[in-house]
């Protein structure tokens, strides 16, 4: 690469990949070396809570984490769980940290257990295992992803979202209110960020010197039917009969 045809990198780290953080480090390092600045997009090339020396533009995920749980305490969920996928990225860290954090303000346990980092949501045997070890009635998603894996697999065990299980994930993809029961989510302002990375780009290229900065912008709460009360979704039916009528 030749140093002087790049002004700088805009860089979302690898996630879901075997030794992604040594990865991730040696890819940040060359660009360091040839003296190329590096803006990271939604997380970290570290661990979370770890922080590199790098520019980083995203959401707050912990307090993300925080909201979305919230909003499952508020639905009247009393056994939270925390499903993650091995080797999600630092932002899924800090989402399972604003869960935790969630609870314990709401006076509920969080058990070790509560937090599965390591699970794979499409095997009918592991979430079985969670199912019947835990119990929950409500289930926070490391992401829509892991969401839409995890409620196809519930329905093949013949567990009901949202009746049996509340779910959430995070990121408002394009297909979340298009899964078979639509799904609650933080939405990411991704065009935002995306006009953010390239004013902070513009910074540092301005300001080599200023340490390095958390660019968080603002995020939503989408509610859908996943998360939806039997009452609710009475209601909903109900008010669409009338207006059918």
């Amino acid at each position: 690469m030749d140093r002087e045809e790049v002004s700088g990198v805009f860089f979302a780290p690898l996630e879901l990949t075997g030794d992604k953080d040594r990865i991730n480090e040696r890819i940040a390092e060359l660009f360091v070396a040839s003296n190329i600045p590096v803006v990271l997009l939604d997380r970290d090339v570290v661990p979370y809570p770890e922080r590199s020396a790098h520019d980083l533009v995203g959401i707050d995920n912990r307090r993300a984490g925080y909201v979305v749980t919230s909003h499952l305490v508020g639905a009247g969920c009393k056994r939270l769980v925390f499903v993650g996928r091995h080797r999600s990225a630092p932002s899924c860290v800090a989402r399972s940290v604003g869960f935790r954090d969630a609870l314990y303000d709401a006076g509920m346990e969080c058990r070790p257990e509560s937090i599965q980092h390591q699970t794979d949501p499409s095997n009918d045997k592991e979430v079985q295992r969670i199912i019947s070890d835990l119990r929950p009635d409500g289930i926070v998603c490391s992401n829509d992803f892991t969401a839409a894996q995890l409620m196809r697999t519930l329905e093949q065990l013949s567990i009901t979202v949202p009746d049996d299980i509340k779910m959430v994930g995070f990121d408002d993809v394009k297909y979340a209110s298009l899964l078979s029961v639509p799904l609650t989510t933080i939405h990411q302002p991704c065009a935002e960020i995306g006009a953010a990375a390239i004013r902070t780009m513009v910074d540092r290229l301005n300001n080599p010197s200023i340490p390095a900065r958390d660019v968080l912008l603002n995020f939503g709460l989408v509610v859908r039917e996943s998360s939806a009360s039997s009452r609710t979704r009475f209601l909903k039916a109900e008010r669409t009969l009338a207006a059918g009528a």
